[in-house]
């Protein structure tokens, strides 16, 4: 029997956030098992403990969607990462955790103070844009909106990677932003076309920066309440977009809202005047559940 805990990331609030598994001693279970444990849990994602192949860092992990393994994702790591922490300490702390993830090695600063804790991960791929140019018509037609509600200002879809890729579309309204929902068969045109499997949309927040959805439904998630990689990636979609100037540039996301489980993220990102230099993303997380789940 192998041990697994449940998180909500990226929020305070049990139940809200984005749920997570993570499964620990997971050194002996073959990557073909480890998928039919994330089917089994059927959250977006599911994180993999093993021990470090470099025992200077703190972990080896594998992290999977219910359907695929994936390189990085960002809920999975704050939260695992926020897990290791509080197994190692008590009281007041602040402890850096290090991720040998597929997609590089990831330091995780984690900080608890009294009942509040957080952490902050490095991305460890700078993202950089992949395509332009992509057709506002099935765009539109794929969400279920208009060419008109697509962009704002200087901001105009694409797709940036960075480990992951993502499709990102800026609209033009928070009622926009609620009214979006996946549409075939222009969803599953668009994806081909795009070369991805699932689109961010942001507009300018009430209460943040920018306000977000994630919807991924060939990916086995029809929407994601909190995705850290996106919001990583994200630094490139702002700076092709004239969003960034050169230095630190610290906002605060909000995703989750439409689908009733609210997240905050923390984005935090370095430039210089020739492009990004460096990414960073913070987040909390809040235990719900442990237990043991049979090897398949």
């Amino acid at each position: 029997m192998l041990e697994f805990h449940t998180l909500d990331v990226f929020t305070e609030t049990p139940f809200a956030g984005n749920p997570l598994a993570v499964v620990l001693n997971a050194d002996t279970l073959p990557p073909a098992e480890m998928q039919i444990i994330a089917r089994e849990f059927n959250l977006s994602e599911t994180i993999f403990v093993q021990a470090p192949q470099n025992p200077a860092h703190t972990a080896r992990v594998r992290i999977f969607f219910p359907t695929a393994e994936i390189p990085f994702a960002g809920h999975p790591t704050i939260g695992c990462a926020i897990h290791l922490a509080c197994a190692r300490h008590t009281g007041d702390f602040e402890t850096l955790i290090t991720l040998e993830e597929e997609a590089g090695l990831v330091p995780v600063t984690v900080t608890r103070q009294g009942i509040h804790i957080e952490a902050e991960f490095t991305a460890p791929v700078l993202p950089f844009p992949v395509k332009t140019g992509l057709p506002l018509d099935l765009i539109a037609a794929s969400l279920g909106l208009t060419p008109a509600q697509i962009g704002f200002a200087n901001h105009r879809p694409a797709t940036h990677q960075g480990g992951p890729r993502f499709l990102y579309v800026p609209v033009d309204s928070l009622g926009t932003l609620d009214q979006a929902e996946p549409h075939e068969p222009h969803w599953s045109a668009l994806m081909a076309l795009a070369e991805v499997d699932s689109a961010y949309l942001y507009t300018p927040g009430q209460h943040s920066d920018f306000q977000a959805r994630m919807f991924a439904p060939t990916a086995g998630t029809y929407e994601d309440p909190a995705t850290g990689s996106a919001s990583a990636i994200l630094a490139a979609q702002l700076w092709a977009s004239g969003a960034l100037a050169p230095g630190t540039t610290k906002l605060a996301l909000r995703q989750g809202i439409e689908m009733g489980r609210p997240s905050s993220i923390g984005l935090t990102i370095d430039a210089t005047a020739q492009g990004i230099v460096a990414v960073r993303v913070k987040g909390s997380a809040v235990p719900i559940s442990s237990g043991q789940i049979r090897s398949p």
